[in-house]
C-alpha cells in the first residue's frame, strides 16, 4: 500500500486503473473502508483518506469552525493534485454530501457518482431545521417531515445538547442510536466504537457551517450517472431523503443492501461491493 501526503489528510493509494475515491463519513476515518479497499483495487485505482480533522490527522482545535465548504475544498484539491479529474466518487453518508457539492461544483471532475445515504435535510429545511420550516414540511410532504423531525428531536436535539455540556460520550449515544439504529448502534465492536469515539467532535454538531445549502435545481442538473445506495435497516429519513434525490437526479440506479444499516459498506460488504462494483464497471 503506497501512503503519500497531502495538506490536513492522510492519503492511502492501491490498485490501478480508473480512479475511484472513497470517501468516509462522520464519526469516521479511512479505515472504514477496509471491505472496500483491495476489492475495488483488483479493478480501479482506488484513493481514499481520513478527511480533514479526523483520525490520525490533526484534531480541529477548541472553537473552530467545522466547515463543510472547507471538506468540499479538500476534496477538491485532491482530486486535482492527484490527477484523478473524471474519477468516480463513492461517497458515505456525510462523505456522500461532500461528492454531491463536489459534483455540483465542478462536474467536468467528475464521472460517475456512488451516493450511500448523504444527509441531504437541506433540500427541505435549513440545517438544524427551524419550526416553521418543519411545519410547512408537514403539509406538504408529511412522509418526509414526521422522520426528519424523529430525527430531530430523539438524535440530533438530544446529541447537541449534549456536546453543549461536553458530555460527548452522551452526545455519541443520542447520535448513534438515531443514525445507524439502536440494535445497529448496539452492535458494533469495540475497536469499531473506538473509532466513532475518536472522530466525533464537539465541532461538527455545534458548527453553523457543518451543512452547505442545497439548491434542488442544481441536484437535478447533475448529468453524471449515479447510484445511490440504502441500507434495508437504516432509519426511515434516510430513505425518505434518498427518495427526494431519485426524484430530482436525471440518471440513477437505485440499490438497497440486504440486512444493513446506515454502514452498509461495513455490515454487508460483498452485497456492497458487488452492487457498486456492477455499476462502476458498465
Amino acid at each position: 500500500m503506497r501512503k503519500s501526503a497531502q495538506t490536513a489528510i492522510k492519503l492511502i493509494e492501491w490498485g490501478a486503473g480508473h480512479p475511484v475515491v472513497l470517501i468516509h463519513g462522520s464519526a469516521s476515518d479511512h479505515r472504514t473502508w477496509e471491505h472496500q479497499i483491495e476489492a475495488f483495487g483488483a479493478c480501479f485505482h482506488v484513493v481514499t483518506y481520513s478527511r480533514r480533522y479526523h483520525w490520525p490527522n490533526q484534531k480541529i482545535s477548541d472553537g473552530a469552525e467545522y466547515s463543510m465548504a472547507e471538506q468540499v475544498d479538500d476534496l477538491l484539491e485532491l482530486l486535482l493534485s492527484q490527477d484523478t479529474a473524471n474519477a468516480h466518487l463513492v461517497g458515505h453518508s456525510y462523505g456522500a454530501y461532500l461528492a454531491l457539492m463536489a459534483t455540483i461544483r465542478e462536474p467536468g471532475l467528475v464521472e460517475k457518482l456512488v451516493l450511500a445515504e448523504p444527509p441531504v435535510i437541506p433540500l427541505f429545511t435549513s440545517f438544524p431545521p427551524e419550526p416553521q420550516e418543519i411545519l410547512g414540511l408537514l403539509v406538504t410532504r408529511p412522509r418526509t417531515a414526521v422522520p426528519i423531525i424523529r430525527f430531530a428531536a430523539t438524535g440530533l436535539g438530544p446529541a447537541t445538547s449534549a456536546a453543549r455540556k461536553d458530555d460527548m460520550d452522551e452526545a455519541m449515544s443520542y447520535f448513534g442510536n438515531a443514525v445507524l439504529g439502536s440494535k445497529a448502534f448496539a452492535a458494533l465492536s469495540p475497536t469499531r466504537l473506538e473509532q466513532v469515539r475518536v472522530n466525533f467532535s464537539k465541532a461538527e454538531l455545534l458548527s453553523d457551517t457543518f451543512m452547505l445549502p442545497l439548491n434542488q435545481r442544481d441536484v437535478a442538473n447533475i448529468e453524471a450517472q449515479t447510484l445511490l445506495v440504502t441500507g434495508e435497516k437504516s432509519p426511515t429519513f434516510l430513505h425518505r431523503l434518498t427518495d427526494r434525490l431519485e426524484e430530482l437526479m436525471p440518471n440513477t440506479e437505485r440499490m438497497k443492501i440486504p440486512e444493513a444499516s446506515h454502514i452498509m459498506h461495513e455490515d454487508s460488504p460483498e452485497a456492497y461491493n458487488q452492487a457498486v462494483l456492477s455499476f462502476l464497471q458498465k
